[in-house]
């Protein structure tokens, strides 16, 4: 289970660069009528863009809970790119936490699958009817740290859902093109053998 700890507070949301987007109007008395909505849509879009690259955009901590390393040799991490790992902490039937030992694994950076090893031969134990938390801090930093491409993508979706917001006939999952192609290239391809 991953649990997003950290929201993106509203000082990191690019809400000047989307009014230029949208080509609102300034200067007038009522200039923040409309940021509820606005910061709205960004959410919604950043959400989006995330969920479809697996990419963390602006960076916030993350709490990743496995009963079972799905290889003890590794650890794939859910969300990318991750900056760090915070702590890992074995969790005991009763609740009950431990830390481990930091020199006990390491991170191995990616841009698409950043993982967590072991610095010897195995990640460590889980406990019986235990659990495992690896607490991390994952996204390309501030807004302005983020790819062109993708902060070019989140302003073009957040623009789509404004202009259409009284839409409902849309398919779900259904992104504009433009937005589609430029988050093509981030998309995790995966590969299976057989069907």
């Amino acid at each position: 289970m991953l649990t997003e700890d950290t929201d993106i507070p509203l000082a990191a949301l690019p809400v000047d660069a989307f009014k230029s987007h949208l080509r609102l109007g300034t200067g007038f008395a009522s200039d923040v009528v409309q940021d509820e909505v606005i910061e709205g849509f960004l959410r919604a879009a950043l959400a989006a863009v995330e969920a479809r690259t697996g990419k963390a955009l602006i960076s916030r901590d993350f709490t990743l809970r496995l009963a079972a390393w799905r290889s003890a040799a590794a650890q794939v991490l859910p969300v990318a790119p991750v900056r760090e790992v915070r702590a890992v902490r074995r969790v005991h039937a009763d609740a009950s936490a431990e830390p481990v030992d930091p020199a006990l694994y390491r991170l191995v950076p990616d841009l698409h699958a950043p993982r967590i090893e072991p610095a010897g031969s195995l990640l460590p134990g889980i406990p019986a009817g235990g659990a495992v938390e690896v607490l991390f801090t994952a996204g390309f930093g501030a807004w302005e740290a983020v790819p062109a491409d993708l902060r070019q993508a989140v302003l073009m979706l957040a623009a789509h859902y404004y202009e259409f917001r009284g839409e409902t006939g849309l398919g779900e999952g259904c992104m504009p093109f433009g937005v589609s192609s430029l988050l093509a290239r981030y998309r995790t391809l995966r590969l299976g053998v057989g069907r």
